[in-house]
């Protein structure tokens, strides 16, 4: 099991809130805490969700097309969106965990292969947030990798540079979240310096070679601003503007039940916006 360094421990080195974790403390995440001294993710091969998933729900449009691909869900999340879909794994803890089942990286790419028949290519982390397992994610993609299958992963990129540059060379194919583009939107979820942050994922993903693909969910009050969304857009376009953006419509959910949908005309709206700066611009929820 992969450890990152740490210069002071006992302080978690996977994401940028570096939590100091005393014997029996849990990170931010819900999920990082001590074994042995070390600080390792308590979740690690804990599956909450398995499925055989179209490659285009991830969502990733312009990554084999028309292929299926294996997602892997545990729990924890170092963000707190209040309007999470998945609410129910992404806020539980290790000390109070959800209903799970033990797929240790060799198991979940063994079922992983048995798929291939059924056009799977690989295996997918998503539903909750995957870097919170940091060392379940670095063995899943190792294995994957040795398996001839190829891994993707589904993130808010809110991940301390050092674990996440580890993890690149390992990595075929991210959706990554540009939750907002104002870094008050950023502090509001509970991810200081989060809009810097998950630029530098981004264009050091796309630079290490990853198939980089970016959604941005049209939050009403946090991400729904059509300045900050062109300034996305233009910064999104000079970092290459091949770079496929989803717009996604927000629906009420979690704690974030009383906000209207997003409107159709909005997402249209936005779609032009998008469009003129970057080739591959994708509405989803609609």
């Amino acid at each position: 099991m992969d450890t990152v360094p740490s210069s002071v421990h006992p302080r978690c080195a996977i994401c940028p809130h570096h939590c100091v974790l005393a014997p029996g403390k849990l990170g931010i995440c819900g999920v990082r805490g001590l074994r042995g001294g070390q600080v390792v993710a308590l979740s690690y091969g804990q599956s909450t969700g398995l499925a055989l998933d179209p490659i285009e729900k991830k969502p990733l449009a312009c990554f084999h097309p028309g292929s299926r691909i294996l997602s892997y869900g545990s729990f924890g999340c170092n963000m707190r969106c209040p309007f999470c879909q998945n609410s129910g794994i992404s806020t539980a803890r290790a000390d109070a965990p959800p209903p799970a089942v033990p797929l240790p990286p060799e198991d979940l790419v063994a079922h992983a292969l048995s798929l291939k028949a059924q056009g799977n290519i690989g295996i997918a982390l998503t539903y909750n947030e995957p870097f919170v397992a940091w060392e379940y994610l670095m063995d899943s993609a190792r294995c994957a990798r040795r398996a001839g299958l190829l891994t993707a992963v589904v993130t808010n990129g809110y991940v301390a540079r050092e674990a996440w540059e580890a993890a690149l060379p390992l990595i075929d194919a991210a959706n990554i979240d540009l939750k907002c583009y104002t870094e008050e939107g950023y502090e509001a979820l509970g991810a200081p310096g989060g809009l810097g942050i998950v630029k530098g994922s981004i264009a050091s993903a796309h630079a290490a070679g990853v198939h980089v693909e970016v959604t941005t969910l049209l939050v009403p009050g946090l991400s729904d601003d059509e300045d900050a969304f062109r300034e996305e857009c233009a910064w999104l376009a000079a970092l290459d503007p091949g770079i496929p953006l989803h717009i996604t419509r927000f629906f009420p959910c979690h704690q974030a039940s009383d906000l209207q949908p997003t409107s159709i005309k909005l997402m249209r709206r936005f779609k032009q916006i998008a469009d003129s700066h970057l080739a591959r611009v994708y509405l989803g929820n609609v």
